[in-house]
């Protein structure tokens, strides 16, 4: 077995599928390939299968992946063409008449995996939203808004990455912190964007990763977290309601419903409170300054 390959375990019933990342004495730790889950199994414990092979949560996944970023861009059309609540105004006007522009919400993500980082900025990018991204260790999360939050000025901020309720311990209490990787990293993050920004519509927090302390994360100051059921969630769950929040008009809530409908992993997964979008639209319409003919005026 090599670094790179793909396995599933067999203590799990191959559930899941895995990347070896690093293999030491007859132990490797392995990343989930669709869902962010790092793990560590003993190399007997794997079977290798080939790139084309998918677990049948997998291919559920894969199917509600591919169905939730079509009405990602399908909204994202929907709203190039039309604006934002067209109910009148310029709402009514044709795409050729129309004289405004619009301004997403700006996306602050940070990720403790840089392979779902590369994958959510590729995503943003597809859907034209403005997004920052760095890939941060969940524990050096906190001091790193601490110096991005005021530069980048976002408003959304993701931190998300590797979490989970710790098989080490004998026994564990779910409501502790102490129970889990990564989430009082996340809860320690969280704290840091609402002493920058205490208005939950202003700055809307994206945050934690498979079987999160939801509720501690809700606690600290998120608009939605992971994870209610403790379940495993999709790589790319953060990202939708990020982006659904970036897309969605300031004089609108997102609607909860839908949103979490609509992400891989359900409300099992992801769960959060009213919010407003970041969308804003503007007047006139940008225009090409290629060809705009302009009389010089200034000495």
């Amino acid at each position: 077995m090599n670094l790179g390959d793909l396995v599933v375990r067999r203590s799990y019933g191959g559930d899941v599928t895995f990347r070896v990342e690093y293999i030491t004495r007859n132990q490797a730790i392995i990343k989930g390939t669709e869902f962010r889950l790092l793990a560590d199994s003993p190399l007997n414990d794997l079977v290798q299968v080939p790139a084309t092979a998918m677990t049948e949560l997998g291919e559920r996944a894969r199917i509600k992946a591919a169905e939730s970023l079509t009405e990602l861009r399908k909204d994202r059309q929907e709203h190039s063409r039309f604006g934002v609540g067209n109910t009148m105004g310029i709402w009514e006007q044709t795409p050729k008449e129309a004289s405004y522009f619009e301004l997403p919400g700006k996306v602050l993500h940070l990720d403790g995996d840089p392979g779902y980082l590369n994958k959510s900025l590729s995503l943003y990018e597809q859907l034209r939203i403005p997004a920052e991204g760095h890939h941060v260790r969940e524990a050096e999360m906190a001091s790193a808004l601490y110096r991005l939050l005021p530069r980048v000025r976002p408003n959304v901020v993701v931190v998300t990455g590797h979490d989970g309720v710790l098989k080490s311990l004998q026994s564990y209490d779910l409501n502790n912190l102490n129970s889990y990787k990564n989430s009082q990293n996340f809860v320690a993050a969280i704290r840091v964007a609402r002493d920058y920004e205490r208005n939950y519509d202003a700055l809307t927090v994206v945050a934690g990763a498979c079987q999160s302390h939801f509720e501690a994360l809700l606690g600290a100051g998120a608009n939605f977290a992971s994870s209610p059921g403790r379940i495993l969630i999709h790589a790319l769950d953060p990202v939708y309601i990020a982006a659904k929040a970036a897309l969605t008009s300031i004089r609108e809530t997102i609607n909860l419903g839908d949103v979490l409908h609509n992400t891989i992993s359900g409300s099992q997964g992801l769960g959060g409170i009213e919010t407003r979008g970041s969308l804003r639209i503007g007047m006139p319409r940008l225009q090409d300054l290629s060809t705009l003919k302009v009389t010089p005026s200034a000495i």
